[in-house]
């Protein structure tokens, strides 16, 4: 299981501002991974807003224009299930490629909450329902905003001589 051995990260994400951005494919795996999301965001006291794409393709340039409207983390949630043509492998690498390119430049965390599977029962376990074994939105979250917050202390850490 890919999850085995996932810490459960614990922040404080008062004050920050998060933008979840998700895909709308899939809406059972896509209700999940929101659900999760929403669940850790409260946990975590950041105030966030949400946004809908049509699908997993258009996370990046969401998740661009959010980081340059001051998001202090953004939160990237789809599904992209494997089918019989090289759709799959395009698309995959096209917003991982993508999503990590805003957060490298813009230096604003991106949580990255792409599910890849193979099949709808892959995506279903991952997608925080009830009987998932994992919670990929909720994860996301949790990345998004401990980076976000490890990033704002950073800037304001004393420099040490």
């Amino acid at each position: 299981m890919s999850g085995a051995g996932a810490p459960k990260v614990t922040v404080d994400g008062s004050g920050l501002r998060v933008v979840v951005i998700a895909a709308s494919w899939h809406e059972q795996v896509m209700d999940g991974l929101l659900a999760g999301a929403r669940r850790a965001l409260r946990e975590s006291g950041a105030d966030w807003t949400e946004v809908r794409v049509p699908g997993s393709f258009e996370l990046p340039v969401a998740a661009s224009r959010a980081a340059a409207g001051g998001a202090d983390a953004v939160v990237a949630l789809g599904v992209v299930i494997r089918g019989g043509t090289p759709h799959f492998e395009y698309v995959c690498s096209a917003a991982t490629t993508g999503l990590t390119d805003v957060s490298v430049r813009t230096g604003v965390p991106v949580g990255f909450g792409l599910l890849t599977c193979d099949d709808e029962a892959q995506a279903l376990d991952r997608a925080g329902l009830e009987g998932s074994s994992e919670d990929k939105g909720a994860e996301a979250v949790e990345a998004a905003v401990a980076t976000a917050v490890t990033l704002r202390d950073l800037t304001l850490a004393p420099v040490l001589h």
